[in-house]
């Protein structure tokens, strides 16, 4: 087996906390809208709802079920609705306000800008994301995590999300890298573990909330600081 040279990271739920981020920015425009006004008197519930529709609606988007149009229009509309919100009152510019928002909070996990530095001296680092470019490069930007990266491939840009094998493809092509001297780092089994391990290539499977493995998972990292020993 060909030594590593070359981690490909997923960003959103890998080192940018995405639920974290949109729970501040959900948090913001409760307030900002006065939903609580508006009957959605609980701002917990209204999160947590629109969480789970979002993650729904998210792992539908991955195998390429829905389109990012839908997913945008849905995942705020069907959260309201089904909080009792009538349709005449939800709020038009809610999904614009929070894609414009969202992309510029910046919590990471815990010891990802330790971890990334530590990998950078030693390996070749890139991104692999399914995340919309416009709010996938306001996240690097904002976070200055550019730098740790030689290559961020965004699945708009190649037509085709991971785990479609066609998106690990182009990564590799333009990370000049191999499938065996590749591993990708995800928190997504189905796009990110398995899209690399059907692609043929090694994966690790980043659980922080140490959800049940499936026995085709073979490899898991509950903190990214658990890679400071693995490398």
């Amino acid at each position: 087996m060909k030594p590593l040279k070359h981690i490909f990271f997923d960003l959103d739920h890998t080192i940018w906390d995405f639920d974290r981020n949109a729970e501040e920015t959900l948090r913001e425009l409760y307030e900002r809208y006065e939903l609580g006004v508006l009957g959605l008197n609980d701002c917990d519930a209204f999160i947590k709802l629109y969480t789970e529709n979002n993650h729904r609606l998210w792992a539908e988007y991955h195998l390429g079920r829905i389109s990012k149009e839908h997913l945008r229009a849905e995942r705020f509309s069907s959260t309201f609705r089904q909080l009792g919100l009538q349709p005449e009152r939800i709020p038009a510019a809610f999904e614009t306000d929070y894609v414009q928002l969202s992309p510029t909070k910046t919590n990471l996990f815990e010891s990802a800008l330790e971890v990334l530095g530590y990998l950078q001296d030693r390996y070749d680092l890139h991104i692999i994301s399914n995340g919309f470019k416009e709010t996938t490069l306001t996240k690097m930007q904002v976070c200055a995590l550019g730098p740790f990266f030689k290559q961020v491939i965004i699945s708009e840009d190649v037509g085709v999300n991971k785990p479609h094998e066609g998106i690990f493809e182009h990564a590799l092509r333009v990370a000049g890298a191999r499938k065996e001297e590749s591993v990708m780092i995800g928190d997504s089994i189905e796009a990110d573990v398995r899209g690399a391990q059907n692609f043929g290539m090694k994966a690790i499977f980043f659980n922080p909330n140490r959800i049940e493995r499936p026995d085709d998972v073979t490899d898991e990292i509950h903190h990214l600081a658990e890679l400071l020993k693995r490398f």
